[in-house]
């Protein structure tokens, strides 16, 4: 009788492993913005949400670069996402100003959280359910996607390092960013993605400076930044309809009526 051959593990390539190696670093530096919360570090605290959104924005890109996106990774970076942008500024928040309301208050902060778990499920049923999308549809998300909801509802937070607190520290005002942040997570307000976004040659040269100046401004003035990079986002919401329907309505001449549905999001959040 010969004996049963055994068939060993193949090894997996470090390069897919990288793509998850980034998520957890984006897990790691959100649940140390929790840490640096609980001992009431606030601007260290920030700059963790800051560090796990790079690193968010870099996984899926990577695996694509890489050619390692798996169902495994994308159930990773969805977890991830919630930890660190559904319930980590939520506990900022609550231990920054929203406990002061009590029981009310820790029912606002959860409102937060609650929408960004629907849109990450929403996001998730749309992987396993693909549909027809329109070509132009991968350059927009539906709704804000979760790492920009954690950066806006955070803003008051933000400018209270800069201009100090009697204002922006009122939990009345940080309602109003919790309420109206977590209304857009849902929302089916376009957004841009810019998954697939070209640059021109003459415009390389300029953008690599421009990322530049944007970097040394992150550095030498931080709070100051991450506050004019809110605005400009808040910003280009509008323009993001306005050129999502010219989009629809030039795809829609050309091939018949096209409806944009929820698979619309078009990249991991």
């Amino acid at each position: 009788m010969r004996p049963v051959r055994r068939h060993r593990l193949k090894g997996l390539p470090f390069n897919r492993m990288i793509p998850n190696i980034l998520t957890l670093l984006a897990l790691c530096a959100g649940l140390t913005a929790i840490r640096f919360g609980l001992q009431e570090n606030w601007q260290p605290a920030i700059i963790a949400l800051v560090a796990a959104a790079i690193f968010d924005g870099l996984d899926g890109r990577v695996a694509r670069i890489l050619k390692g996106t798996s169902k495994f990774g994308a159930e990773l970076d969805s977890l991830s996402d919630f930890i660190s942008f559904g319930v980590a500024p939520t506990i900022l928040l609550y231990l920054w100003t929203m406990q002061g309301w009590g029981r009310f208050g820790w029912l606002l902060v959860l409102i937060f959280s609650v929408c960004c778990a629907l849109r990450l499920a929403r996001f998730n049923t749309a992987l396993d359910e693909p549909e027809k999308r329109p070509p132009f549809a991968i350059n927009f998300f539906t709704g804000v996607p979760a790492p920009a909801a954690a950066g806006l509802v955070v803003v008051p937070m933000v400018l209270s390092f800069q201009f100090g607190d009697a204002f922006f520290r009122h939990p009345a005002f940080v309602t109003f960013f919790l309420i109206t942040v977590s209304a857009l997570m849902v929302s089916r307000l376009p957004t841009l993605a810019m998954k697939k976004f070209k640059v021109e040659n003459r415009w390389v040269l300029p953008l690599m400076l421009f990322i530049g100046l944007y970097a040394a401004s992150l550095v030498s003035a931080p709070w100051a930044t991450l506050s004019a990079t809110a605005i400009l986002y808040v910003l280009s919401i509008p323009y993001s309809i306005r050129l999502h329907r010219k989009l629809e309505r030039e795809f829609s001449q050309t091939h018949g009526p096209s409806i944009v549905s929820d698979n619309d999001q078009t990249a991991a959040e």
